[in-house]
């Protein structure tokens, strides 16, 4: 497309969703990865593996951004590049063991086919071809040494995922600017969102699958009740005003402090989001199965440390933005720390219990508080500058970045 169709407006295409149905299924297996060995080690793995999943989601969340993936001989290689992920996604349980070859070739193959796509994209566009050919040195080493990691074991192989995944994620940060990198804010805020109801869609499977052989008493139902609950907050504290605000400070930035913005914004803070949400569908699949027990540490760390991860994301979002900390999310993110010690001494109901009330409470806080504010944004949906936002819309208190 071309850099005007790229900066306007463009809406998330059926092929990206298709495409998203498959990190759904990784998501799954994440979770089921860390559920089978609930240990520190296993906890490690379960986030190294989500973050290889998430940069390559990512990448192709910025090339169809940039390119129609539904026209063409593109439609084909983006169905390639599904199955080479849906091989990543059935390696994912055996990615440290019998299957590690299987997970780092099929990842290879993803991450080739996102450059070859982006080279298309950039036939015509200097600059684009320039940003690219900075970032491929990058994008080619780090599932290089994923599939070079599966000939090892043990140490050796964790600590060769550590440097892999260390080279996506500063590779940017190395290349130290993003010029070249051209965004949609409309459809990188859509995407995003889609893919956060994505890792909600998660935690209420989790649900489905921890009352699984287990008899349907009280205690059951009332977890099954907390546990929508809560991701019912989460969903609020993300698509209630965040979303717009992020929107609207995407689309106020121009050129390369855009891209950078949004590789931000989206591509790094994201990801302790999404993480956060896959470590409580831990925590909400083991209180399931054991309402009535205390939690052991890595399901208790899930459940109210990965919560506390979600909204301490939030936080830095809010900060990267150009605001302040706030108040109602970063006390929420202590609350919830302080309760995982406590979630291994009580019953999991109860840890269930006081972790929604954190959640409710914080809900209740910012729709109390931001009333009129949270109107003015809601009617606008984006729609504004921050400037009107600090100005005509605090006098509603508006929770804008500058106001506390």
């Amino acid at each position: 497309m071309s850099e005007q169709q790229v900066e306007s407006g463009q809406r998330v295409t059926p092929l990206e969703l298709f495409f998203d149905l498959v990190f759904v299924f990784a998501i799954t297996q994440v979770t089921g990865f860390i559920s089978r060995d609930p240990t520190w080690l296993g906890l490690l793995r379960g986030l190294l593996l989500l973050g290889a999943l998430w940069w390559a989601w990512a990448a192709f969340a910025w090339l169809t951004n940039t390119l129609n993936p539904e026209e063409g001989a593109v439609r084909i290689a983006v169905f390639v590049s599904i199955a080479a992920m849906l091989i990543v996604s059935l390696a994912t349980p055996n990615a440290f063991g019998t299957d590690g070859v299987i997970f780092g070739v099929a990842y290879f193959v993803v991450r080739a086919l996102h450059l070859a796509l982006y080279a298309i994209a950039g036939r015509g566009d200097r600059e684009l071809l320039r940003a690219l050919s900075r970032l491929a040195p990058f994008a080619i080493l780090a599932p290089t040494l994923l599939v070079g990691a599966g000939f090892l074991e043990g140490g050796p192989r964790l600590a060769v995922w550590g440097v892999a995944l260390a080279v996506d994620y500063l590779g940017p940060v190395v290349v130290g600017h993003m010029r070249g990198w051209r965004i949609s804010p409309e459809h990188f805020v859509e995407r995003h969102g889609l893919v956060v109801i994505i890792a909600l869609g998660e935690s209420i499977v989790a649900i489905g699958v921890g009352a699984a052989g287990v008899p349907l008493d009280a205690g059951v139902i009332v977890a099954a009740l907390l546990g929508i609950g809560v991701a019912s907050a989460l969903w609020w504290s993300y698509f209630d005003w965040v979303i717009f605000i992020a929107q609207a400070r995407l689309a106020e930035a121009t050129g390369w402090q855009r891209a950078t913005l949004g590789r931000d914004l989206y591509s790094y803070l994201h990801l302790p989001m999404v993480a956060g949400i896959v470590l409580f569908a831990l925590g909400m699949k083991t209180t399931l199965a054991h309402v009535s027990s205390p939690l052991p540490a890595i399901p208790a760390i899930g459940l109210c440390g990965g919560l506390a991860l979600y909204f301490l994301a939030h936080v830095a979002l809010r900060l990267r933005i150009g605001g302040s900390l706030g108040h109602g999310r970063p006390v929420a993110t202590v609350l919830l720390i302080g309760l995982i010690p406590l979630s291994m001494a009580v019953p999991a109901l109860s840890a269930l219990g006081l972790v929604t009330a954190v959640c409710a409470a914080l809900i209740a806080y910012e729709a109390i508080r931001y009333r009129e504010g949270r109107a003015w944004i809601r009617s606008r949906r984006g729609a504004f500058t921050m400037e009107e936002a600090r100005t005509g819309g605090a006098r509603g208190r508006t929770p804008s970045p500058r106001s506390d």
